[in-house]
């Protein structure tokens, strides 16, 4: 891409609950293709702070002020660990945007729209939630292969249930530039709920229609998107 004389941003990947950071490899070649330097998280989704820790890891590697990028959960680790000098904005993707004192948990018991469905979680098991493979395709990815949700349905990455029920103790929307894209046909975090948070934090707002798994069924959009983000940012750093 042209720089147009911009300082120069690199953008750090946060994945979500239930997946690891392989679904964003066509996001990353897209972004990585127009120039920019792009990280991805690998982090193990069992405890909230250990999944902050990584992502700090991972954010000191880069080589320019940074835009943070979570999806789904992710939304809350880049909220903890988005609270550092070298962060110059936070893009949540059909994410949790919590706020202090707030854990996913007590999110999840907000109230659903007319239509609206819960994520169909499995009773935790030995301290994880799992989605119900049975309906993890259309919950999570309606509108991705049917090969691939069958996959990532028998993949999953059990969700530790203190990364669930831990409070988000520092808040970086506060004090950064925050863009929300919201997946209007979403069947895992309702859209209402996706446009409360991202109007609360005073987000951007952009809108498509797409399940949860918006990265894999719409990834020209997501890159797009970041992209802007990436573009409008003002490096700290």
């Amino acid at each position: 891409m042209s720089k147009d004389e911009q300082d120069p941003v690199s953008i750090v990947l946060v994945h979500g609950a239930f997946v690891d950071g392989s679904g964003w490899q066509a996001v990353h070649n897209l972004l990585t293709d127009r120039g920019f330097e792009v990280l991805v998280v690998q982090h193990p989704t069992i405890t909230l702070a250990d999944d902050v820790a990584a992502t700090s890891r991972v954010i000191a590697m880069a080589s320019n002020a940074v835009v943070l990028v979570g999806h789904s959960y992710g939304g809350a680790v880049i909220t903890e660990a988005g609270d550092d000098p070298r962060i110059s904005s936070l893009v949540y993707l059909a994410a949790f945007v919590p706020d202090a004192g707030e854990s996913l948990a007590a999110l999840s018991e907000k109230p659903l729209a007319p239509g609206e469905t819960t994520a169909p979680l499995l009773p935790p098991q030995d301290g994880f939630l799992m989605v119900d493979p049975a309906r993890f395709s259309e919950a999570f990815a309606a509108d991705v292969d049917p090969d691939v949700t069958r996959f990532m349905a028998a993949a999953q990455v059990p969700w530790g249930l203190e990364a669930v029920t831990t409070p988000i103790r520092r808040v970086a929307w506060r004090t950064r530039p925050v863009h929300y894209l919201v997946a209007s046909d979403d069947r895992m975090i309702p859209p209402s709920a996706q446009r409360h948070m991202a109007s609360r934090a005073g987000a951007s707002v952009l809108e498509i229609a797409s399940s949860h798994a918006i990265m894999l069924s719409h990834p020209v959009e997501v890159a797009d998107f970041i992209e802007a983000a990436a573009r409008s940012a003002s490096p700290s750093a």
